[in-house]
């Protein structure tokens, strides 16, 4: 029997979205037969740190027979990181990398050694799990060589029922960190748009569009959402996503657009964002350049469109609750390795 092992750090640096990301991926390999290993570690002790990296990780991992470790990437620590990877290879299992965030897109952006360790750990992995075609090709122009699949979306367990069908108001809602989402303080509708807002650190005074809602658990929040629609944006302006998390969008798959989808809340996407294809080629939403004109677009969609719009959307909810994406993603992905072995194997 094939010994799989996740490998999951539960760190203090992670944002909003990620505990639940990772959660739901341990919860669906966990019941797959995975064995879990969940790693607490405390980053802002240095004293621990050391004893992580000299004692805990390789501890770990010594003597351990495993065929395949699932990491979840990153960890906030290139001593840590480093001293994983070393003591993984010593085992010699098979190492693939469901990948979450690359940082030196994000929080490192512009740091060379960051960008350089980080191409370093990709390439010693066996496979990669991404999000999306354009964060492989980023990968891809700065050296990692490591075969790939693509993720598309995360799954989202969802507690809560289906989204019932709506009275059609043309309604909006926004889930995030509003710390980073100052575009909420220029919205401008002119109240023909109902906008509900969720999250922590809420603005001191929003527009007369914007309801603010309150803070929900990720398992709660869904039942709050009524909105026709769910808003994935980010950065100050409404007229393009803006700043390094806005930019970060056109690699990565927002954590939000499966909270809205497992709803069964249709998406409205910023254009240029990774994810927009997949939303607007499977029917599931719309893609604009500019929340400016948002009003005028939803005035053009009829109430027969949206129905078949959260038709299909319904249909990816049940897909994303069964955990069904990241299943698919590991399956796609040995069978690309198996091909690469048996390639090599004939050579």
């Amino acid at each position: 029997m094939v010994r799989k092992v996740l490998v999951s750090v539960a760190d203090l640096h992670a944002n909003n979205a990620g505990p639940k990301a990772r959660t739901d991926i341990e919860d669906v390999l966990e019941q797959d037969g995975y064995e879990l290993w969940k790693l607490p570690f405390n980053y802002e002790s240095k004293i621990k740190k050391l004893k992580y990296k000299y004692w805990d990780i390789p501890r770990l991992f010594k003597g351990q027979k495993i065929d395949e470790v699932y990491f979840q990437y990153p960890i906030y620590s290139t001593v840590l990181m480093d001293q994983m990877m070393a003591e993984i290879q010593a085992i010699g299992s098979k190492l693939i990398f469901i990948v979450h965030d690359i940082e030196s897109l994000r929080l490192f952006k512009g740091q060379a050694y960051y960008a350089a360790k980080e191409v370093e750990w990709l390439n010693q992995a066996d496979g990669l799990i991404v999000h999306s075609q354009a964060m492989q090709d980023y990968l891809r122009e700065r050296g990692v060589t490591t075969p790939m699949v693509i993720l598309g979306v995360f799954d989202y367990l969802n507690p809560q029922p289906m989204q019932a069908l709506q009275p059609y108001r043309r309604s909006l809602c926004f889930a995030g960190n509003l710390a980073k989402s100052q575009f909420l303080s220029r919205v401008n509708f002119n109240d023909k748009v109902p906008f509900q807002v969720f999250g922590p650190n809420p603005l001191a005074d929003f527009p007369k569009e914007v309801d603010y809602q309150g803070l929900y658990s990720p398992e709660e929040l869904p039942k709050h959402l009524t909105a026709n629609f769910g808003l994935v944006w980010d950065g100050s302006r409404t007229d393009t996503c803006d700043g390094d998390y806005g930019k970060y969008m056109q690699y990565n798959s927002p954590h939000k657009v499966s909270l809205y989808l497992s709803t069964g809340i249709p998406v409205i996407v910023w254009k240029q964002a990774a994810v927009a294809k997949y939303i607007t080629e499977n029917g599931l939403g719309l893609a604009i350049d500019s929340l400016d004109n948002l009003p005028a677009r939803l005035a053009q969609l009829s109430l027969a469109d949206y129905q078949v719009m959260k038709s299909q959307v319904e249909q990816v909810a049940k897909s994303l609750r069964a955990g069904l994406q990241i299943k698919r993603a590991i399956k796609a992905l040995h069978e690309q390795l198996t091909v690469a072995d048996e390639k090599r194997q004939g050579e």
